[in-house]
């Protein structure tokens, strides 16, 4: 394995942020990744393990180990006529998953379409969207225990699920490494989701009434591609923010104020988008130096110049959490990771 010192992470992080790590290595297989966890001289560094690099936000050079998941392959077992487990390494892209599962013909994956990142990173913050979120499909993913280096298995229920959050952004957080992961996915019987967001409408404009899960798809695709820029061409992390669920009578006292306020139910308390808290107070399309929020969708933060620190974006996202707090007083939490 081929450990590289001073190595630069431009390419290793959707934000396309210039930054370096002062050793970084790409593993291929379990094999690897034990082995070099095993090397007492690496284990005295800082360790970081990069998926797809579209949830971070470096704002220095890192002083450790960065170590790039690269593992590799999806198998499947039949478990009846209507469902399948479909399990994935945690290397493979998530979106080009999603697309193998639909070309399949299983169901459960097509809101989920075009997320940026990789499968391995997708149970840590419970990724979500239109409707649907991992825990939805999840039945298992293996990890390496990083104390032991023994395999575990955890379960639905032991990942801990709740609104971009799992067991390995809380207790666990540092202490494993995912390494594969398992969706229960439908055959035959797909549940159609089309109640959330713009889908409705984009099927419409498709001429699609009686949609299938490709069709589904494909409309999220064009409604992400619509108003979501592509990280390849605009350095960005998608959402940077989650959109906070506040109580009721909180929200009951805004409405008075703002009353259309967009909202949605979320057991005891009420979720307002982010998004549009942040275009309220000014910042949809706004750009401070080479840092901008997105001029069509406000939660996303871009690298507008393509020269912006980590600093500079994190500078960024602190005045717009400020602002929301001072117009709604309400606390706004980043999404991204910030190393």
């Amino acid at each position: 394995m081929n450990i590289q010192e001073n190595y630069s992470l431009k390419h290793h992080n959707t934000f396309g942020v210039e930054v370096s790590a002062k050793y970084f290595a790409e593993v291929n297989s379990l094999d690897q990744l034990t082995q070099i966890l095993r090397n007492t001289s690496v284990r005295k560094f800082k360790l970081l393990f990069l998926g797809g690099g579209s949830n971070v936000l470096f704002t220095q050079d890192f002083d450790g180990v960065v170590l790039q998941l690269n593992l590799k392959g999806i198998s499947e077992k039949i478990l009846n006529d209507n469902e399948v487990l479909v399990t994935s390494q945690a290397g493979e892209n998530w979106h080009e998953f999603v697309q193998y599962c639909l070309n399949k013909n299983y169901g459960g994956l097509e809101n989920l379409s075009l997320i940026p990142g990789n499968v391995g990173t997708s149970p840590m913050q419970n990724i979500g969207a239109y409707g649907t979120e991992i825990k939805d499909t999840f039945v298992r993913c293996k990890v390496l225990n990083l104390d032991t280096l023994e395999v575990e298995e955890f379960d639905h229920n032991k990942c801990n699920f709740g609104y971009r959050e799992s067991i390995f952004k809380r207790e666990g957080k540092g202490k494993y490494v995912i390494l594969d992961v398992t969706f229960k996915l439908t055959r035959k019987n797909h549940a159609i989701k089309t109640e959330y967001g713009a889908i409705k409408s984009e099927l419409e404009n498709l001429g699609i009434h009686n949609p299938t899960i490709q069709d589904i798809s494909r409309a999220v695709i064009n409604i992400r591609q619509s108003k979501l820029p592509d990280p390849k061409i605009i350095g960005n992390a998608g959402s940077f923010f989650k959109n906070p669920s506040i109580p009721m009578d909180q929200f009951l006292e805004l409405q008075k104020t703002y009353a259309e306020m967009p909202h949605y139910p979320n057991g005891d308390l009420v979720k307002v988008p982010a998004g549009w808290l942040i275009e309220q107070c000014g910042w949809k399309g706004k750009q401070i130096g080479n840092v901008a929020s997105h001029e069509l969708q406000s939660l996303v933060i871009v690298n507008k110049t393509g020269l912006a620190s980590g600093k500079e974006i994190f500078d960024f996202s602190t005045m717009i959490i400020e602002s929301v707090n001072e117009k709604f007083g309400i606390d706004l939490e980043r999404e991204v990771n910030i190393i």
